[in-house]
């Protein structure tokens, strides 16, 4: 058994992390608190988080993990087929990152003054602090953002005019950071979408704003709002299939 180490939860609880462990060829980490009941956790950067009160055995674990393995499994192979587009916490030198749906090569330039700059599939990004991937994960959030957000207002008032027989009247629009959706539309009539959009290839941010913009007239999913969907973007389902298969 590797070696355990103490941390502690934001309202003091204590936990108990173990190092990587495996069984039935699945390496997973095993985190011990004051909790009554085992679960089992997938994620979709393919961490598997085993949490079990403190005391539980290795055996009792172990068997757990082999009684799951299946469905772990499972899981760990539907995550391959996924797209990650946000970039790794480790982020370095030579890694790839996504714009407009290409990938780029991501060059980190030792630099007396920080910034960023693209050309030829290849972001380039210039700072002091040598391979630090907290501040060049800052640094490109802030330019994705700052890039976003005049291409997308353009495309979403492109959009807004093409389809203006439809006669859809948001009362505002905005382009802001969103990790859990790719977009919203309140009760008021105001739209939003995520600034990740500009990672990928305009097809998917033409349906995400036909989306939200079908919601001005149906607040629901129901079956009125996918017929006015179908109607206004008839591949929706084709595009939607392939979003679902990006992760952030």
């Amino acid at each position: 058994m590797r070696r355990i180490r103490r941390s502690f939860k934001a309202h003091g609880q204590t936990r108990l992390v173990s190092g990587e462990k495996q069984t039935n060829g699945i390496s997973y980490t095993v985190i011990y608190s004051r909790r009554r009941s085992m679960g089992i956790s997938v994620h979709t950067d393919r961490r598997v988080i085993a949490r079990v009160p403190i005391g539980t055995s290795d055996k009792t674990v172990e068997e757990m993990i082999r009684g799951k393995a299946e469905w772990i499994k499972k899981a760990l192979n539907h995550y391959e087929t996924l797209t990650r587009i946000d970039p790794d916490e480790s982020l370095k030198d030579g890694d790839r990152l996504f714009f407009m749906g290409k990938e780029n090569l991501l060059r980190v330039i030792p630099s007396d003054r920080y910034y960023i700059r693209r050309s030829d599939h290849t972001i380039e990004v210039g700072i002091r602090v040598e391979n630090n991937p907290l501040i060049i994960n800052a640094m490109l959030e802030h330019w994705y953002g700052t890039v976003a957000k005049p291409f997308l207002t353009k495309q979403f008032h492109e959009t807004l005019d093409n389809y203006r027989k439809y006669n859809f009247s948001p009362t505002g629009f905005a382009v802001r950071k969103m990790k859990k959706r790719w977009g919203s539309c309140t009760s008021k009539g105001r739209i939003a979408i995520s600034y990740d959009l500009i990672k990928l290839d305009p097809v998917f941010a033409e349906y995400v704003i036909l989306h939200e913009l079908c919601h001005l007239r149906h607040h629901n999913h129901g079956q009125g709002f996918y017929k006015l969907l179908s109607e206004v973007y008839p591949d929706w389902k084709a595009v939607r299939a392939e979003l679902k298969k990006i992760i952030r």
